[in-house]
């Protein structure tokens, strides 16, 4: 079954505008979203309405839960904070009732499904191998999905890759096999990577192959830096979209 995964949206229009027509360009008819559909950027409303009509299932992530109020915004950044806020004030009420049906891990598929970890669904930040390992220890399914840390990672308890001692971050174009041994797959943000690469993030999976593709997505980050400025965000969240930092 070809699947595109996405994640971490983080409110960013423009990224999602393009993300979502390269999964139709490449004939994708499944998406799921692994979370934070919110947060950072200024146009909550957009996202949460497209996440919901586009995508078949969706998770809710720790900005997600913000937001809404189910979690404090004690442990997050000021600009993080004030996003949080913003976005409460702003936001209509279906987006935050779309918001509040979400859960941050769904194990009723093929591989397992998580915002942050299997260990921990809301906050863990997966970006070491051994931590990663005992991730794919607890994991329900061979081969999972997280979001979370806005980096396209891999990792696996096989051989690994050549070069890899079983992770590592995966560029642009990078194919996986993952037809054996138990496999941990980060796509990256699709609204505010942070991993060098300023371009939208995304991942194509096939659980019939068993193949996972990488994709990165050119996008108007001019158009999503100044809708961030109009909103009177941090001016770090804008200028943090053009170093994928």
């Amino acid at each position: 079954m070809p699947v595109a995964i996405l994640t971490d949206i983080h409110a960013n229009l423009p990224a999602l505008d393009a993300v979502l027509a390269a999964i139709d360009e490449a004939g994708l008819e499944r998406r799921w979203c692994l979370g934070d559909v919110v947060g950072y950027g200024a146009q909550p409303d957009e996202c949460a309405k497209l996440v919901s009509e586009r995508c078949e299932l969706s998770l809710v992530g720790n900005h997600d839960l913000a937001v809404t109020g189910e979690i404090s915004t004690e442990v997050f950044s000021a600009s993080a904070g004030a996003a949080v806020e913003w976005t409460r004030q702003n936001s209509d009420q279906s987006t935050i009732d779309f918001l509040k049906s979400l859960k941050a891990e769904n194990t009723d598929h093929e591989v397992g499904l998580y915002h942050a970890s299997p260990r921990d669904p809301v906050w863990e930040y997966v970006l070491a191998i051994d931590q990663a390992r005992e991730c794919m220890d607890a994991q329900s399914a061979r081969v999972s999905l997280i979001g979370h840390s806005h980096v396209a990672l891999w990792f696996s308890d096989g051989p690994g890759l050549p070069g890899s001692d079983g992770g590592g971050q995966a560029e642009d174009g990078r194919e996986l096999d993952i037809s054996e041994h138990r496999w941990l797959l980060n796509p990256g943000s699709v609204g505010q990577p942070r991993d060098g690469d300023p371009r939208a993030a995304w991942l194509e999976l096939d659980t019939d192959a068993w193949k996972a593709t990488y994709h990165r997505v050119e996008y108007d980050i001019d158009r999503a830096a100044e809708a961030i400025r109009e909103a009177n965000l941090p001016e770090l969240l804008a200028d943090r979209l053009y170093v994928g930092q």
